[in-house]
């Protein structure tokens, strides 16, 4: 081969290297700015369900005595993007690299509805339907299911059904407490998740890496876990968090009494 012939070929490899790189810089910005199908999760607000939410209680009774209980039940949230929002290639890396968020498939975390009012529709009767179990479940448990008592629960800023186990758990504590005239919370700030059906069965949330960092951030000591959950409450689990997995409402109960006796309960 030439001298000439050999600085072409150069020559012509230098070019494609130059036109692959440009090519490859192109796609790269593309990709920056690009919209993609994710939705990036961070924790959110946590609310006390023995407490008040935006001026009113979250938990209301009537037809029965009620207690005043000193401890606090804290329902956990997660805040994510907006189904309609654009989430680039900056913002997937920055939330896949950070402790405190999550980067997840927008239809993990919107899987029903195209549009922003579907979604919200979807979520508050998802809500509702959760309230309508927490009651029957708390009444359930403590065999009051006929004795005419009203409860209305209350929580209009979180949707879906997260926070059913909570609710039950917060309509037990002001009817009964532990059942022989303490807390059931103990005095303490105890946080958790976890949806409930009308029979008092604990399901999975999702979520819960992000809602115990909330939980820590906001005073809890102890969160209370669906049992399958458990793995994922151990990822980035806050120092000073202890987990509790639950199945049933009636477990949870049981193992919140014995912590604030001192006794024994099972950890994740």
């Amino acid at each position: 081969m030439s001298a000439l012939t050999k600085s072409l070929t150069g020559r012509r490899r230098t070019w494609a290297l130059a036109v692959c790189g440009a090519l490859f810089a192109a796609l790269l910005a593309v990709a920056a700015f690009a919209p993609l199908p994710f939705a990036v999760a961070h924790p959110g607000p946590t609310a006390n369900v023995l407490g008040d939410s935006d001026g009113k209680p979250v938990i209301t009774i009537t037809g029965a005595p009620v207690r005043e209980p000193e401890g606090e039940l804290r329902m956990t949230t997660i805040t994510a993007t907006a189904p309609d929002a654009s989430v680039h290639l900056t913002d997937v890396l920055g939330g896949y690299f950070a402790s405190d968020q999550a980067v997840l498939p927008t239809e993990a975390v919107y899987p029903v509805g195209d549009s922003v009012k579907e979604i919200q529709q979807h979520n508050r009767e998802q809500m509702t339907q959760s309230q309508h179990s927490a009651v029957t479940a708390a009444l359930g448990h403590l065999g009051r299911a006929d004795e005419g008592i009203d409860i209305v629960l209350s929580l209009d800023s979180v949707g879906g059904p997260s926070a059913g186990l909570l609710f039950s758990l917060g309509i037990v504590d002001l009817l009964d407490g532990d059942g022989h005239g303490g807390d059931l919370t103990g005095g303490a700030v105890i946080a958790g998740t976890g949806t409930i059906d009308a029979d008092g069965t604990v399901g999975p949330v999702g979520g819960v890496p992000l809602k115990t960092q909330a939980a820590k951030r906001d005073g809890a000591t102890v969160f209370l876990v669906p049992r399958d959950e458990c793995d994922a409450a151990t990822a980035n689990l806050p120092d000073g968090l202890r987990l509790i997995p639950v199945t049933t409402l009636s477990g949870a109960i049981d193992d919140l009494r014995a912590l604030a006796a001192g006794e024994s309960v099972p950890g994740c």
